[in-house]
């Protein structure tokens, strides 16, 4: 289960990314992590601008309700979604990756 944490702005996401991937998706659970798949590389940002493309259009969300913070040059990020509790994100990504 994807480990979903309340923040004072909202909820924090952990995100594993799969950069250099064939296609750009969500692809599962890892280690407690939502794992995404991106065919950009892990270079100067592109990977983690793409991660949030994904983010957004498998959850329905706006850009303006991401925010990385943390963990910008490592697989492991942690992003901040705004605008969303902990129950209506768990069910968007419950749509997408079965909880």
């Amino acid at each position: 289960m994807i480990q979903l944490v309340p923040h004072p702005r909202g909820v924090l996401l952990p995100v594993r990314a799969q950069p250099g991937a064939r296609r750009n998706a969500i692809v599962g659970e890892h280690g407690g992590e939502l794992k995404v798949a991106v065919s950009q590389p892990p270079e100067k940002g592109k990977a983690n601008e793409r991660i949030v493309d994904v983010l957004c259009d498998e959850l329905s969300l706006r850009k303006s309700q991401l925010e990385l913070i943390d963990g910008e040059t490592s697989r492991s990020k942690k992003f901040l979604v705004t605008g969303v509790t902990i129950v209506g994100l768990r069910e968007r990504l419950a749509t997408n990756v079965g909880g």
